[in-house]
């Protein structure tokens, strides 16, 4: 790219240099910096070069396993073979110390009656005699421990690995233990019941789960089995027999959608973050969206100073009353959260506008076309599904504050009926534990009376956007906890 210098190291890293990398980073109360005495940023990623000059990108460089005989084994090679076999479902290979010497050990997530032998011995036919893996174990649980960006965790893993391997050794180097890969081990871990409790839910009887285990439980059979799931069909379940239909339903590919409602393949826009789109949407709030508020009813705006010196990401929450909750929210946010905050829209809602319902005139059908593109645009929108599974959803959430981004969601995923604050759904809660960023409440007040009166405008401050003060939640807290706080600092906020 224009201004971007790239060269290779002696040892192969790859090292950046130009106008786009910053000189330092914030660290013990001062600036530290992150350039060599050349001005180059290492940037601990490995690649080589082809007769060509084009650069192939190898690994981390910290992930690399040297053998005794100085030769580079890349563990993203190893897993692509893995991952070739139809019984993989997931992988990892992590370098282990072994008597000295680092090797590489597989750390595999199987589909039920996979040989993890025949695995690893079919993958190390086609790899190189210094590639070869002769350790390996079976992951435990239903899935590895994730980032909110859903890459593995390799220092836990790895933590994992040694001690199973110093634990349980056999000649051939591999840990047999079973691997919890069924429905009913899923269960049983969210329910935390005993092994008795979910063979009688296999028997038949009513899985006896609260709305949050429910919540976790879709959650983490869509991410063990990849799929999207089916949430009137999910909380329709009785049995592990049910839930085991629904998802193979799911893994043959049939529609997550109930009957009555339109399978979506919902998208997540990233061109809503390019800069000169920030810019269209900074110019449309100040030359739109907020004159329109303020002839709607010029809101008072109490609490902003909670958010003194808070520059995100942060997960904002807010009570949910008509369609222009998202404007007034992020007028009553501070601007370094406005411009760079996305929202949480239901996902069917959202898709409608790009794919109108069997029907639909012409002139309705091409009005839909236009306000899908404007809406992602002005308001940074991302789908957060009702009837399906949200496992995607929230993977884009990760990516957002992974990115900076804070995200405004409205967790009792309808609008208010008769003007009270409905239940907060279960889901929030186990966002808040997958993201882990602080979370401020935000209450709107008098919006209601205006939309039951079809009044198009009030009096100055009859409309009230009350911001209270971030909250973060320990480690240890609940789903379910955070989701019930979380509700009660909404609700009090109310004027």
């Amino acid at each position: 790219m224009p201004g971007l210098e790239v060269k290779l190291s002696d040892t192969g890293e790859i090292l950046v240099r130009g106008e786009n990398v910053a000189p330092g980073y914030w660290k013990n109360s001062s600036v530290a910096s992150v350039l060599d005495p050349d001005g180059w940023f290492h940037t601990g990623d490995l690649g080589e070069r082809d007769e060509a000059g084009n650069l192939y990108f190898k690994g981390r460089q910290k992930n690399v396993i040297v053998t005794p005989a100085g030769l580079n084994i890349y563990p993203e090679d190893l897993e692509a073979e893995l991952r070739k076999e139809p019984g993989v479902r997931d992988c990892v290979v992590v370098g282990l110390d072994r008597d000295g010497n680092a090797e590489p050990c597989a750390v595999l997530l199987l589909r039920d009656g996979a040989n993890p032998s025949d695995i690893i011995h079919s993958a190390n036919t086609r790899l190189a005699d210094f590639q070869q893996m002769r350790h390996w174990i079976i992951w435990r649980e239903p899935d590895f421990p994730r980032t909110p960006t859903h890459k593995p965790v390799l220092a836990r893993i790895r933590e994992v690995a040694e001690a199973e391997l110093a634990g349980s050794q056999n000649t051939r180097g591999g840990s047999y233990a079973a691997a919890p890969s069924s429905v009913a081990a899923v269960l049983q871990r969210i329910s935390q019941r005993s092994q008795s409790g979910a063979a009688a839910a296999q028997n038949g009887q009513d899985l006896q789960l609260s709305s949050i285990e429910r919540v976790e439980l879709m959650s983490a059979l869509e991410d063990r089995y990849q799929v999207d799931l089916a949430e009137a069909d999910f909380s329709a379940a009785n049995s592990v027999a049910d839930l085991e239909n629904i998802v193979a339903k799911a893994e043959r590919g049939e529609s997550p959608a109930p009957s009555g409602d339109r399978p979506y393949d919902f998208t997540y826009n990233r061109w809503p973050r390019w800069w000169p789109v920030r810019v269209l949407r900074a110019l449309a709030f100040y030359g739109l969206i907020r004159p329109a508020l303020l002839f709607f009813g010029w809101p008072r705006i109490t609490g902003r100073e909670n958010l003194r010196g808070v520059k995100g990401p942060v997960l904002i929450v807010a009570n949910h009353v008509t369609y222009m909750d998202a404007g007034f929210v992020l007028a009553g946010v501070t601007a370094r959260l406005r411009w760079h905050t996305a929202v949480a829209m239901g996902g069917e809602t959202l898709m409608e506008l790009w794919h109108p319902p069997p029907g639909t005139n012409f002139f309705r059908r091409v009005l839909t076309h236009i306000q899908y593109p404007l809406v992602l645009a002005l308001f940074h929108v991302f789908p957060l599904p009702v009837r399906s599974g949200f496992r995607k959803s929230f993977e884009f959430a990760g990516e957002l504050v992974d990115r900076g981004w804070s995200v405004l969601i409205f967790p009792e995923g309808i609008m208010t009926r008769d003007g009270s604050m409905a239940p907060f759904r279960a889901g929030i809660g186990l966002l808040v534990t997958r993201l882990r960023i602080p979370v401020v409440p935000v209450h709107l007040d008098g919006l209601y009376e205006l939309r039951e009166a079809n009044k198009h405008w009030a009096a100055p401050g009859h409309i009230r956007i009350t911001v209270g003060a971030p909250v973060t939640f320990p480690e240890t807290a609940q789903p379910e906890e955070i989701t019930r706080e979380l509700e009660r600092r909404v609700k009090a906020l109310t004027p």
